[in-house]
């Protein structure tokens, strides 16, 4: 089985929340539109989408509620998943109660009110909210994340002849911006080994005048 962090719950959460998305789409141009040639196939393919929303909805929280139980968390992001469960849960009960009534109705032969487009409304708006509930517990508070990028401290920008290694550098090859201590004849530096000091040559030598370093 593929291993995903925390589990398929992240993947899974996608599909109840396009087919609610579309369940609405659909419905309200079939019942709003209702002279249209293709108003009956909107509705109908509303109705398979807001079956679609409840069925994967289910799945999504079975996964969640495992999520749940073994996530790594805190005190904080704890009451950020408790928020976001019972979202879920509410929105949950909210797409089965219409996916049944649906079923319900489509057996007793009836079309769409304006009364059941304006529930898949409130029922689209219910998604929308634990989804984003569920983001912030991610993006916000890195739950089921297996690495998040260390911080370099505020303020952190790349100044003009920086490397983005965050080492400073010169435009004329000297590392760190420092003027050499001994340049060579020619007025060229020697060349830098990155750590703002020049490399150690055997037979290298200083200018006359210049003190002398051992190695």
């Amino acid at each position: 089985m593929i291993e995903i962090i925390p589990n398929f719950h992240p993947a899974i959460v996608h599909f109840p929340i396009a087919f609610t998305a579309a369940a609405l789409a659909f419905t309200a141009a079939g019942t709003l539109f209702g002279n249209w040639p293709h108003a009956a196939q909107c509705r109908m393919t509303g109705r398979w989408m807001l079956w679609g929303a409840a069925l994967f909805a289910l799945i999504a929280a079975a996964f969640g509620w495992f999520a749940f139980n073994s996530v790594a968390h805190n005190e904080v992001s704890h009451a950020a998943m408790i928020l976001h469960r019972n979202w879920a849960l509410g929105t949950l009960a909210a797409l089965l109660a219409l996916a049944a009534w649906d079923v319900w109705r489509g057996r007793s032969g009836r079309t769409p009110s304006y009364g059941f487009v304006v529930l898949l409304v409130a029922a689209w708006l219910l998604v929308t909210s634990t989804a984003w509930h569920g983001a912030e517990l991610v993006y916000r508070h890195g739950l089921g994340v297996m690495s998040l990028p260390k911080p370099e401290g505020s303020g952190h920008t790349h100044e003009r002849g920086e490397d983005h290694d965050g080492h400073a550098h010169s435009h004329d090859g000297v590392a760190g911006g420092e003027h050499p201590h001994d340049a060579e004849p020619g007025g060229k530096a020697p060349v830098a080994d990155g750590a703002g000091a020049a490399p150690k040559k055997a037979g290298h030598t200083h200018a006359p005048g210049t003190p002398q370093h051992k190695d």
